[in-house]
């Protein structure tokens, strides 16, 4: 295992160099005028974060317990220190991109990662702006890790260097990397996909630091159309005030549970995916794309 002191010096120099760059971003952002940054925006940004704080420290001793707990029924132990780590991170990377695929996909799960989404501007502090209730579930998502043999400490710690990393690349700079490198990871342009609401690049480009599961289980899309990005969801809500920016998906859904005609269809609701309507009052946002296709 990694020293602690090893460690803490890693967090720091990786969230130090996130905030100079984030501060490197702003400053040529309004040096050149890109409007990259809105004042509004990025205190929505800064406020999304302290309440998913908040509520990472709140829940961090039941999220530790759990996963200590489902340690004691592990089923491997990985002996080699590089192997052990390569595996943790690749594993931890790829259940966190099932976890964000649920995200897209149920509407449930929709309605708290929503908030990540619903900014029309893209830039480092895009980054901060968090799905500030996911702590109170990702802890189940990651409990295979803990059964592999896997430390709660080391998996906790691995989650962090790979949210770092997916912080780098909310960005528009467009950063020159080797072809190879976009094969394998998460480049600033598979982020910019991910984060547009043009209707080809919805529900794409999911990974946090490996592209690769995209590639594979095909939710991958090139940044490659004519028209510009247009950032934010479909359907943006009027009303961007601090609670209404938090709920404003639950109570759409929940106005749609409210007409459903039976219990069948309201359960329907919950877990299928956003845009998915009995009646067919709204589309999925694979049924917009069957139809921009034709």
């Amino acid at each position: 295992m990694l020293h602690q002191d090893a460690r803490n010096e890693a967090i720091t120099l990786l969230i130090s160099l996130l905030a100079l760059l984030t501060l490197v971003e702003m400053g040529f952002n309004y040096w050149e005028n890109r409007k990259y940054y809105e004042k509004r925006d990025t205190l929505t940004n800064i406020y999304l974060t302290v309440l998913a704080f908040m509520l990472n420290v709140t829940v961090k001793g039941s999220t530790f317990f759990i996963l200590n707990y489902a340690y004691q029924f592990r089923l491997f132990e990985i002996k080699n220190r590089a192997v052990y780590w390569v595996v943790l991170v690749v594993i931890q990377d790829f259940l966190y991109w099932v976890l964000h695929y649920v995200g897209h996909y149920c509407r449930l799960f929709w309605a708290m990662h929503v908030t990540h989404h619903s900014s029309e501007h893209f830039n480092l502090t895009t980054g901060f702006r968090s799905t500030v209730f996911e702590p109170l579930y990702r802890v189940f998502f990651y409990l295979p890790l803990a059964f592999i043999g896997f430390t709660a400490m080391d998996i906790l710690y691995a989650y962090l260097i790979t949210q770092l990393y997916g912080n780098l690349v909310h960005t528009q700079y467009h950063v020159n990397l080797p072809k190879w490198y976009g094969w394998i990871f998460v480049t600033p342009s598979h982020h910019r996909v991910h984060h547009a609401s043009n209707i080809p690049y919805l529900d794409k480009n999911m990974g946090m630091m490996l592209i690769v599961w995209d590639r594979m289980f095909g939710t991958f899309r090139e940044e490659n159309l004519p028209e510009p990005i247009r950032y934010g969801i479909t359907k943006q809500p009027e009303d961007t005030g601090p609670v209404n920016i938090l709920f404003h998906e639950w109570k759409a859904l929940l106005q749609d549970v409210k007409q459903a005609p039976d219990v069948r269809t309201k359960f329907q609701y919950f877990i299928n995916p956003p845009g998915w309507s009995h009646d067919g009052h709204s589309q999925t946002a694979r049924m917009m794309q069957q139809e921009y296709e034709k």
